[in-house]
């Protein structure tokens, strides 16, 4: 069966700050019917720096009670900062923040730390240079030794290929396993970031292709929808866009039993009706 969450953040937007704590969120995440969440712990603690000096044991001590009262699982824990950014005092900076990530997952029983593959420029912007040979070469670089570390503490760090990044489809993503052969790395499946305007109409292929290549590294699944508006692609709440999930729920129902899959895009407004209409699609495949 689908396990189905929600990433934290997505969670009680609309309602008073009291309720935008970690434990109000979760607490709020479970009383809607998810099962697991996608945790950016700086989007739903503010004011803490999530460097090596805030990731403590306690604070790992302190999420695990948190999901453990509330029977919730951590599906991700994310730290999306840009792993080829050009800067090596700053590269150096970010890889700690990710050694950190990784020490708190293990600590916390965490399985999966996850993040996005940059952009080779400071502000983390996409420009044609993403997918050029030179930024695959800059982000392997930054990514290795993060990888190392995830293998040393028995945690999958989990890359999620996006259009506008390094890893771009795929092969890239293909490129990039083999190329750090380790069985910690894996991936996050977001169909929705594979498309662009160039390739949206083609999307039954790109999915088809994404699913065919990664199968065996597939970890997690974000879903979400998309809605097409000033020529770019917007992503929305599952159910309410373009998307047709009939041929990736069935992949997800034939391969993948069980796999955690959290939704994007939602708020308070439509978050239960979007899980809803992925577990009605879900049952129906």
């Amino acid at each position: 069966m689908l396990q189905i969450g929600i990433r934290l953040h997505d969670v009680n937007t609309t309602r008073d700050r009291a309720f935008q704590t970690l434990e109000e969120r979760a607490k709020t995440a479970r009383e809607e019917g998810f099962c697991c969440v996608h945790l950016a712990l700086s989007k739903v603690m503010p004011g803490v720096t999530f460097d090596e000096a805030a990731m403590t044991e306690g604070l790992a001590m302190h999420v695990k009670r948190v999901f453990a009262r509330n029977e919730l699982d951590v599906a991700v824990l994310g730290c999306y900062l840009n792993l080829a950014h050009p800067d090596p005092a700053k590269l150096k900076e970010i890889q700690s923040k990710y050694y950190a990530h990784i020490r708190l997952a293990a600590l916390a029983g965490i399985c999966t730390v996850g993040t996005e593959t940059g952009a080779p420029n400071a502000a983390y912007k996409y420009e044609p240079a993403c997918h050029s040979r030179e930024a695959l070469t800059a982000f392997l670089r930054g990514l290795a030794p993060v990888v190392a570390e995830a293998e040393r503490r028995g945690v999958t760090l989990a890359i999620e290929p996006v259009f506008k990044h390094i890893v771009w489809n795929p092969d890239r993503a293909l490129e990039v396993i083999r190329a750090m052969g380790s069985p910690n790395l894996r991936i996050i499946f977001d169909p929705v970031n594979l498309l662009s305007p160039e390739n949206v109409d083609e999307r039954e292929r790109v999915f088809g292709e994404a699913v065919d290549k990664l199968c065996d590294r597939i970890a997690v699944v974000h879903l979400k929808d998309f809605v097409r508006a000033g020529g770019e692609l917007k992503s929305v709440a599952a159910g309410t866009g373009e998307m047709d999930y009939s041929a990736i729920l069935s992949f997800l129902k034939a391969r993948k039993p069980y796999v955690q899959a959290t939704l994007e895009n939602t708020d308070d407004t439509n978050a239960v009706q979007a899980r809803a209409f992925i577990e009605r699609a879900y049952t129906k495949m």
